[in-house]
C-alpha cells in the first residue's frame, strides 16, 4: 500500500504531501521521540500526537513513509513548512492513536 492509498482508505487530511508512491512497510505508534528513533523502521507509517519540529526530524532520521498526527492535535504552520522542506509526507486524523492503528493494521 502506499501513502496515497492509506490516505484514501482513511480520509486523512493532507498537511505535507512530497511523495505519494511511498511504499508502507510497517507501523510504529509512539510519542516518546527517542524510543521512536531507537525502535521504528525505514517505511513505517508513525502515529503520534507529537506535534513540534522534533517529529519531522525524527521522521526524517528514520525514513517514516508518513507520519500520522492523531487526535486531530493542533500543528503548527512551521513544523508544516519544515515537513514540506525536508520532503516528510505528514498527515492528520481525528481517530485516536488506537483507533487510528487498529484501521491501519487491517490494510497493511
Amino acid at each position: 500500500m502506499t501513502v496515497s492509498e492509506l490516505v484514501k482508505s482513511l480520509d486523512l487530511e493532507i498537511l505535507s504531501m512530497t511523495d505519494g508512491t511511498r511504499e508502507i512497510k510497517g507501523a510504529y505508534a509512539g510519542d516518546l521521540l527517542s524510543w521512536v528513533m531507537g525502535r521504528a523502521s525505514a517505511g513505517n507509517v508513525w502515529a503520534t500526537i507529537m506535534t513540534n519540529v522534533n517529529v519531522v526530524a525524527v521522521a526524517s532520521l528514520v525514513d517514516m513513509s508518513a507520519t500520522v498526527i492523531c487526535e486531530n492535535s493542533e500543528i503548527g504552520d512551521d513544523v508544516i513548512e519544515t515537513a514540506k522542506q525536508k520532503g516528510i509526507n505528514l498527515l492528520r486524523t481525528r481517530l485516536p492513536i488506537y483507533e487510528f492503528t487498529a484501521a491501519l493494521s487491517r490494510l497493511i
